[in-house]
């Protein structure tokens, strides 16, 4: 028997993501966030691999321990050997609205990436609050050097729309470093930074622009899922401007700026920076805060407790 760090047996987990296998798969948000899971999983004693969604429904889950489903844009249906083996937890983490009736109750345990789901309610299974992550080890105040980057700056790919806060950076004419996917369909290609940033090279990116903008899904922004980028780019301290989201505030407070609109949103980005936004050591203290608070750490340990309770 191999213990974990509380001294008992290692469970096996299976995070399991809606994104297809690498290559492909390496660009999506999902991979990166379920890494990331796996990696405290495994700080925590426990033993832990992604499963992309080829393997999600396949014989090798009967083998599992617990497996996690990180909720978007698939569902998956659980796979048992016997009730109760494996645990099965489904974790709501982007896209609420393809949440299917009766879904949640095929799982043992049911975690969503907001204190505000509207639908939580719905269910005949509790949901747990559970909110989205990040890894302070790699996003941190030192990870570059402030305002050593670009004045603005914005990763995501278009998610098939021309997303309401770049295109009012662009559209007043402020300098705006974009990257992600998809951005040709809206832009000439000396707008575009790049197609793709290496999630090792996001924490500097992050930690040395002026300001980092951030948006949600309407439906996310309204039933507050919030963003991942949000707690990313506040582990670093940087600036961060967003629409405004369901509980945002709650986690941020008033650090992360919000504008309501795209008037608002040109009106702060115009501003000069140390006017329009918190100064650094308010900043710092909400890094800190994150890191304590919001690490993949912490949420392992919140899924790890659950397992050990219904096992």
């Amino acid at each position: 028997m191999v213990p974990d760090v509380f001294g008992r047996r290692a469970l096996r987990w299976s995070v399991v993501t809606a994104a297809p296998r690498p290559p492909a798969g390496d660009q999506w948000g999902d991979t990166v966030f379920a890494r990331d899971l796996v990696a405290a999983l495994e700080r925590a004693g426990q033993r832990a691999s992604v499963v992309f969604r080829g393997a999600a429904e396949s014989e090798a889950r009967e083998r599992d321990d617990v497996v996690i489903v990180l909720r978007g844009l698939r569902r998956f249906t659980p796979r048992r050997v016997r009730q109760g083996r494996p645990l099965w937890m489904l974790w709501v983490i982007s896209h609420p609205e393809l949440v299917e009736s009766g879904e949640p109750e095929g799982y043992d345990a049911v975690f969503a990436a907001s204190a505000h789901w509207s639908r939580a309610a719905e269910f005949d299974v509790p949901v747990t609050p559970l909110l989205q992550a990040t890894d302070p080890e790699r996003f941190r105040p030192d990870a570059g050097t402030p305002d050593s980057g670009p004045a603005r700056l914005f990763v995501g790919s278009t998610r098939g729309e021309y997303r309401p806060s770049v295109r009012a950076a662009v559209e007043a004419g402020l300098a705006l470093d974009i990257y992600g996917v998809g951005w040709d369909a809206y832009l000439p290609a000396d707008r575009i930074a790049g197609d793709f940033l290496d999630p090792a090279a996001l924490p500097a990116a992050y930690a040395s622009a002026s300001v980092v903008l951030n948006d949600h899904w309407a439906d996310m922004a309204r039933e507050g899922f919030l963003s991942n980028r949000l707690f990313d780019a506040a582990a670093t301290g940087t600036r961060v401007v967003s629409d405004p989201a369901a509980g945002l505030a709650d986690v941020f407070g008033d650090v992360v700026r919000t504008a309501p609109d795209a008037a608002g949103l040109v009106e702060i980005l115009q501003a000069d920076p140390d006017d329009a936004f918190a100064d650094r050591a308010a900043r710092l203290a909400l890094a800190q805060e994150v890191a304590r608070s919001h690490s993949f750490d912490a949420r392992a340990a919140v899924l790890i407790e659950r397992a050990r309770a219904l096992r």
